[in-house]
């Protein structure tokens, strides 16, 4: 049985990958910043960060600690620093300087990614600081025994103060509210559910290197978010198509393909991750069964 670390452990994914982890048999400790956790503190302080890691000694850390608010990375650099990269560097340091047998499982994001997909994992393409801090941080990671998952993942919220994609779609749908969802933007996502197995299973076996970790294929947010409505049974009439050049509620740019290959991850790890297709009415079950 390890001891896993989840850090960040209170946001959108935390909330189900704790009790996953837990259920699956693992001792599970928690941290987060400011909120209700078993450890609380700033992981880019280094000084205190070490000294809480010698105290909680975990075997594994899985790192979900990020800023993914990507017009307030672009407009306070630092922040982002701060949140997506010292936070690794941190963690790195300790199993570094330690000597303690830890493997540290850093989340990532696709957003490092753009330009036509399916994307390997060495097609690397910045565009914003969101993604520029984020592989700062993979960066940090791979000095010392870990495993960087690339990913995005969609699914229903376990904390109120969080909304995933498909909490905006499915809630404003059912307030039948205006929105307006992107035609030239592509990805390949996970559910929650899927993705807490797989960080499981990274638990088990420890792989070493970094991986690209979605559904395969992808396909357009427009056409993800019409085909998860559909399967809610939900009108649509006041969703609408738009590009990219036409959204008003953005300013800083974001990827248009991150599209992801994850064969690398398939082969190692011997699973077949699901077609995104095949993933929609599981994400539909959740929602039904929730209401």
């Amino acid at each position: 049985m390890e001891r896993i670390l989840i850090t960040g452990a209170t946001g959108l994914l935390g909330s189900s990958l704790v009790p996953h982890l837990k259920k699956c048999g693992h001792k599970v400790v928690t941290h987060a910043r400011t909120t209700q956790a078993d450890f609380m503190f700033d992981l880019s302080d280094r000084v205190k960060s070490y000294e809480m890691l010698a105290q909680i000694m975990p075997s594994v850390i899985i790192n979900l600690v990020s800023l993914t608010n990507v017009e307030l990375c672009e407009e306070q650099v630092n922040l982002a620093y701060l949140a997506n990269t010292s936070t690794v560097e941190s963690l790195a340091y300790w199993i570094g300087y330690s000597g303690a047998d830890c493997h540290l499982v850093q989340i990532s994001t696709d957003h490092v990614y753009d330009g036509t997909g399916l994307h390997t994992e060495d097609s690397i393409a910045l565009t914003n600081n969101y993604a520029f801090s984020k592989y700062a941080g993979e960066l940090a990671a791979v000095r010392v025994p870990s495993t960087i998952l690339r990913t995005n993942f969609v699914g229903r919220s376990q904390v109120s103060h969080r909304e995933s994609l498909t909490d905006w779609v499915y809630n404003s749908l059912r307030s039948a509210k205006n929105l307006q969802v992107l035609s030239d933007v592509y990805f390949s996502p996970l559910s929650i559910t899927t993705l807490s197995e797989m960080i499981e299973l990274v638990v088990q076996r420890r792989p070493v290197g970094i991986y690209n970790l979605g559904s395969r294929n992808g396909m357009s947010k427009a056409d993800f978010d019409f085909a998860f409505a559909e399967c809610l049974n939900l009108e649509t009439n006041t969703m609408t198509r738009i590009k990219t050049c036409q959204a008003t509620f953005w300013k800083a740019y974001r990827p248009k393909d991150m599209r992801m290959d994850s064969s690398k991850f398939e082969n190692v790890l011997g699973v077949t991750l699901p077609y995104l297709n095949d993933l929609i009415p599981q994400l539909a079950r959740e929602y039904n069964e929730n209401a």
